[in-house]
């Protein structure tokens, strides 16, 4: 057995979900073409020079220490370039989420200690992003220096994106440096607003990751693969109806598989399953034979009475799976038939895992394609970029981060970016 290529017509697609409007055409258009955004290669930097640096320091706390540094080290090469040109580096960065007002509990007083020790050299902390105390902090910094500011959404304005907040922000500063793409599908002060009212530059995090998006589907070597895999349809419609219009092979996974098997009539016993989405799905089934996207979905499936680790599981065909089974993995045969649909393209962009990889014997499938991915492209055969929560940990957890082309920890940014949408944080660095 094996995944199953899908065909029909498009008609009812673009009636419901009218493909490819307004941004998300805009935004694609403009990635293709390839956006110019000023980096810092194009920053010359007078020694005092204020640079306002939004980084991405949202990390994992355990009492009351960093315990990922995962991104405060992907800052490091942009605070570095800067404080080498001898600009005074204003970090700007959120923590949780306050509301608006302050939080002790969410102060980034913590980070600058940790990210002190990553970078080598002494980082001041200044007890608000705005006002007297972050303007007294800023004169007091010596060329070269780094100095992070209080967690901006203490203040309504900055996800508010008010205009007094902004104008209080660029008070603070002389350019504007983006550094976090994970923040840049949301239209804030510091992420939006500021690039707008200051010379704004790319930073080397940001940077790297629009390369590699814009290679990966903006203007990639084809054939290109897409994985998309995860439990819900309805959380990634938008990167189902972008991908089958810019992939020529499309492979659905996880729980969102049996919304399809479902859809064309096979049987998903207690599987989870959008049952009032099989009209979706057989329009993006309809639209992917239209614009020549072959869709793969799983042929054989590995099944339980029981979600539990360890577990009694059998492989059987769709069409054999019984009324109180669950659908928890792909079978080995449509790993194989995935793999070799890798053998056939030059660049792979996944996202979600291909069954409850959390949970073994039902990680099987997920773990066998990411090595297999991997493999390719250590061969310099594929081109593999990887994003969002549950495909870090799947990667990570199959060994093979290192070996992908580029692995995105964005999250949100990384699916909107998949599902065609415009990024507020990316437009506003266009040159």
């Amino acid at each position: 057995m094996r995944w199953r290529v899908q065909s029909g017509s498009s008609k009812q697609w673009h009636a419901r979900f009218g493909f490819a409007k307004g941004a998300r055409l805009l935004f694609f258009l403009c990635m293709v073409a390839g956006m110019a955004f000023r980096t810092l290669d194009d920053l010359i930097a007078s020694p005092g020079l204020r640079a306002l640096v939004r980084v991405d320091f949202n990390v994992p706390m355990e009492s009351g220490r960093v315990a990922d540094f995962t991104r405060l080290d992907a800052a490091l090469p942009t605070i570095r370039d800067l404080a080498a040109k001898g600009a005074r580096v204003v970090l700007l960065a959120h923590f949780d989420r306050p509301d608006g007002k302050p939080v002790p509990s969410m102060s980034l007083a913590p980070i600058a200690p940790a990210l002190a020790a990553r970078l080598g050299v002494p980082v001041a902390f200044a007890p608000d992003c705005i006002g007297p105390a972050a303007a007294q902090a800023i004169t007091a910094l010596a060329p070269g220096g780094v100095l992070l500011l209080e967690n901006v959404r203490f203040h309504a304005g900055e996800e508010a994106n008010a205009p007094d907040f902004v104008a209080a922000l660029a008070q603070l500063g002389d350019v504007y440096v983006n550094d976090a793409f994970s923040a840049a599908h949301r239209a804030h002060a510091s992420t939006e607003g500021l690039a707008r009212a200051l010379p704004a530059y790319a930073g080397r995090a940001m940077q790297r990751e629009l390369d590699h998006l814009n290679a990966a589907l903006g203007a990639p070597q084809r054939p290109v693969l897409a994985i998309v895999g995860g439990a819900k349809i309805s959380t990634k419609l938008d990167v189902l109806q972008n991908l089958v219009g810019r992939v020529d092979i499309l492979c659905i996974g996880g729980g969102m598989a049996n919304t399809f098997l479902f859809a064309q009539g096979q049987p998903v016993g207690k599987s989870l399953c959008e049952r009032d989405l099989r009209e979706t799905a057989l329009a993006i089934l309809a639209l992917a034979a239209q614009t020549g996207c072959q869709i793969l979905l799983p042929r054989d499936v590995v099944v339980a009475k029981e979600f539990k680790a360890h577990g009694a599981h059998r492989i059987c065909a769709p069409a054999d799976v019984k009324d109180d089974e669950l659908i928890l993995d792909a079978g080995p045969e449509s790993v194989a038939e995935l793999t070799r649909a890798m053998d056939r393209c030059k660049t792979l962009i996944w996202n979600g895992p291909l069954g409850a990889f959390e949970t073994p014997p039902f990680d099987g499938a997920t773990m066998a394609a990411a090595r297999a991915a991997a493999q390719a492209c250590a061969s310099g055969q594929l081109i593999a970029v990887g994003g969002g929560g549950d495909t870090v940990s799947a990667l990570q957890q199959a060994g093979v981060t290192e070996a992908f082309s580029f692995v995105s920890t964005a999250g949100g940014a990384f699916l909107e970016w998949m599902g065609g949408k415009a990024l507020p944080g990316v437009l506003a660095l266009q040159a």
